[in-house]
């Protein structure tokens, strides 16, 4: 890989062909839009109950200290995209970092996550719009989905990132709807919990548990996947790679602003305690809805279920663009096949393509299927988690055991002390994830290292 003086890799990897090049046309504005796309700001609505239940009653200390530790990984990014301007992510910097083995790994673990996140944000909502129509089956409702914002991708990066504004302005409207009624309804009848509880736990489940907020963190740290992608589009920003940096730093920092706000004033609201939650696992998923109707009524309800439905498609929308570049890279690489490289008129078409089939085949097949959203949910997650730990070794590699800073110096709180303890959190939520998602990720990385190991073969022979 080539690099230069500064210590900074280029945009282009020597095996990159000419012609092959992404077009530069995004702005700040668009890369947090495509971050808190996929993030969705109202993410903490079907979890709500779960995390209620888990923590106590903490749930807004939940989303604080999940917030906390998701910026250890958004500042490993940050330092990576300034270095490896790439896209690909993950995988053009552990690649840099490590090797093309870890790389090529990183690469392969986030794919699970890119590809398959979106066809979870497409069943939802196909989910949601059934509800609403329920005339139309869900798995229509999902195709169609799929379609309207493949064709937005499609059209290019610049396009898709307008409309998917006017999308995320409408569901921060929603949302500031929500905290508005939500501060009036209080401020009128005064809230069904105490004032700190979403802070401190509702005592309906004893003392407060610091390992209960624990556990439900390795829940909420996963409304966060996503803000990730915005590294994706480093080769299609104007203005340089610091832009990149400044955008997943402010997109994690506005996510969980938006995630401690509402999931505080809905504890608030709630008129279950979390020990009734935990009693009855079944309220637990529209626990969210129901606090919101009991509290103010059926018309926010239907407002919020509406833009959820569309809010979820355009997550999908950032995540499909953001798989399109994984692939993109990968097969520059020459880690896929080549045909997904090529571009038209700087859109990576193919592999948007290529993305949009799986993403399709994965998210009907889950919508004609009673238990298809537990299976997709199951296994997305370890993927992504997993190369956030390689993540943060790529930093420790890059900077200190490579020595490939060039001007900038190593400074061991962060290219040491952050990445290590980044990896330990992450590590610690893996293993608070559920066996079957276990299980599948290990699957997915054995099959990942037998591909490597095929293509080093083919490589020695030729």
């Amino acid at each position: 890989m080539s690099g230069n003086s500064d210590g900074v890799v280029g945009t282009r990897t020597d095996t990159a062909a000419e012609g092959d090049g992404l077009r530069r046309s995004l702005g700040f504005r668009d890369l947090v839009v495509y971050g808190l796309l996929f993030i969705a700001p109202m993410a903490p609505v079907g979890v709500f109950g779960t995390l209620d239940a888990k923590s106590h009653g903490a749930v807004a200390l939940v989303y604080v200290v999940a917030t906390i530790a998701m910026a250890f990984t958004a500042f490993s990014y940050a330092q990576m995209v300034q270095v490896v301007p790439q896209a690909g992510s993950v995988f053009a910097y552990a690649r840099a970092g490590l090797g093309d083995g870890p790389g090529f790994i990183a690469g392969w673990m986030a794919m699970l996550d890119y590809l398959l996140i979106p066809a979870v944000a497409y069943l939802f909502s196909g989910i949601a719009m059934e509800a609403l129509v329920p005339s139309v089956s869900r798995w229509v409702w999902t195709a169609i989905a799929v379609l309207v914002t493949t064709a937005l991708n499609l059209w290019g990066v610049r396009a898709a990132a307008r409309v998917g504004f006017l999308v995320l302005a409408m569901e921060i409207v929603v949302l500031l709807v929500f905290i508005v009624s939500a501060i009036v309804v209080l401020a009128q009848d005064g809230a069904e919990r105490d004032w700190l509880s979403p802070l401190t736990g509702d005592g309906s489940q004893g003392a407060f548990a610091l390992s209960a907020v624990v556990g439900a963190v390795s829940v909420a740290v996963l409304s966060y996947l996503g803000f990730d992608a915005i590294a994706s589009f480093a080769e299609e920003v104007t203005g340089g790679s610091a832009k990149v940096a400044r955008a997943v730093l402010f997109c994690l920092a506005l996510a969980g602003v938006l995630f401690i706000a509402q999931t505080y004033l809905v504890a608030l609201l709630e008129p279950l305690s979390s020990a009734e939650l935990a009693a009855e696992p079944g309220k637990q998923g529209s626990a969210f809805y129901d606090a919101v109707d009991s509290a103010v009524g059926d018309w926010l309800h239907d407002t919020v279920a509406v833009s959820k439905a569309i809010g979820a498609a355009f997550a999908a929308l950032a995540g499909q663009a953001a798989a399109g570049r994984l692939l993109f890279a990968m097969a520059r690489d020459r880690r896929l096949p080549r045909a997904l490289s090529r571009t038209d008129s700087g859109t990576p078409r193919v592999a948007l393509l290529c993305a949009a089939v799986v993403t399709m085949v994965a998210a009907v097949w889950a919508a004609r299927r009673d238990d298809g959203m537990d299976h997709l949910v199951s296994v997305v997650d370890i993927g992504a988690l997993t190369a956030f730990v390689l993540l943060h070794a790529s930093v420790v590699g890059w900077f200190v055991v490579r020595r490939r800073g060039g001007a900038v110096s190593v400074s061991w709180w962060r290219h040491v002390l952050i990445p290590v303890l980044g990896v330990a959190i992450t590590v610690a939520v893996i293993v608070e994830a559920a066996g079957s998602a276990q299980v599948v990720g290990l699957i997915w990385f054995a099959v990942g290292v037998a591909v490597l190991v095929l293509q080093g073969a083919r490589r020695g022979e030729s």
